[in-house]
């Protein structure tokens, strides 16, 4: 009772906010000054990863952005929606894509990479040091690393997401030799060189691939064109797509397909054990806002046998620089160059301002 008393006596004592004080209260906090390191990765894949690694093990305490869902793609990249992956070297009985990624993740935190799980928004490269951030996190680094992939481009039609990993891909090369699609009838969507380059690919395991493309004429090269023309093992379906894919029996992989005519409307059935998606990429820059000097299709431009990006300091790897390849083992490569290249620049700035002082 007598602590009520007391309480009520000092409560009448005490004076009220004022206007200004209550609106600091119900303001948002401060923002926490930005973080500070020589090197900051922005990426989740193989490329970022090696970069990290690589990074860490100089001593250059790297900061590593692994996005959340960035692209609509967990943490760990492309390799994530995949299942199987035998083409990496190491893993001769073959790998989960999702289990190599962690464990590429587990070696970057063992040499002290500092991972945030976040998705970097914006970046500013017009002034040194760089500045990275998301949405609840900024830093700034002496150097960047961009290795944000690029996403394989989908169709979207009913049985497309049931099936996928289950018969449909985006990759033949990644996926191509799998023990479900060999000696099968395989079926390639797309049009372009990377169409031509997978379907004649695809005729090592399977035993007919189908090439389904919307239009009456290939965009791809002549060569290419040649190329697919040339092949027994190879049958164009013209003017026609995709609209469902449906399985074998009620918990089977991939059956075949349902396939439209564009010009009489007719529905037909395609049965095929595999269907591959080669209709281009989309490199991961939209958050560049136009620093870096991209290609015509958006993919960071890099010194020719470098990962020097248009701004000095920052460098990119991986599948956000690469529309050729686009492999695992290339893009770890690519981040291997990226953080001995940042390593020798972040030398030469310090030898630089040692210059000066």
């Amino acid at each position: 009772m007598r602590f009520c008393c007391k309480l009520f006596t000092l409560l009448k004592r005490s004076k009220p906010l004022t206007t200004s004080a209550t609106a600091a209260m119900e303001s948002d906090p401060p923002r926490p000054s930005p973080l500070r390191t020589r090197l900051c990765i922005i990426g989740s894949g193989p490329a970022a990863h090696t970069a990290a690694i690589y990074a860490a093990r100089a001593e250059l305490k790297p900061i590593l952005f692994e996005g959340w869902m960035a692209n609509d793609i967990a943490a760990g990249g492309q390799l994530t929606t995949t299942t199987d992956v035998e083409n990496f070297p190491g893993f001769p009985d073959g790998i989960l894509g999702l289990d190599l990624m962690d464990r590429c993740r587990a070696q970057s935190l063992r040499f002290g990479t500092k991972i945030f799980s976040e998705t970097v928004i914006k970046v500013d490269f017009t002034r040194t040091p760089f500045k990275v951030s998301s949405d609840s996190t900024s830093v700034e680094a002496d150097a960047v690393v961009v290795a944000t992939g690029a996403v394989a481009r989908r169709l979207t039609f009913p049985g497309s997401m049931e099936y996928w990993n289950r018969g449909i891909s985006a990759c033949a090369v990644c996926d191509g030799a799998a023990p479900i699609f060999r000696q099968k009838h395989l079926a390639v969507v797309g049009g372009g060189d990377s169409a031509m380059e997978e379907a004649n690919f695809l005729t090592k395991y399977g035993s007919r691939v189908f090439i389904v493309h919307r239009r009456d004429a290939f965009r791809a090269s002549k060569i290419m064109q040649g190329r697919v023309m040339a092949n027994p093992k190879i049958e164009v379906v013209w003017d026609s797509v995709v609209v469902e894919a449906y399985g074998e029996g009620e918990r089977g992989p991939l059956g075949g397909l349902k396939v439209k005519n564009l010009k009489t409307g007719e529905v037909s059935d395609l049965k095929v054990s595999g269907l591959f998606f080669a209709i281009g990429h989309q490199p991961a820059t939209k958050f560049l806002d136009g620093q870096l000097e991209l290609d015509s299709d958006g993919y960071v431009l890099t010194k020719p046998g470098t990962t020097q990006t248009s701004v000095r300091g920052v460098f990119a790897a991986g599948d956000v620089q690469d529309k050729k390849f686009r492999q695992a083992i290339t893009a770890a490569g690519t981040g291997c160059m990226a953080a001995l290249e940042a390593e020798h620049y972040l030398q030469e700035i310090d030898a630089e301002e040692g210059k000066t002082d």
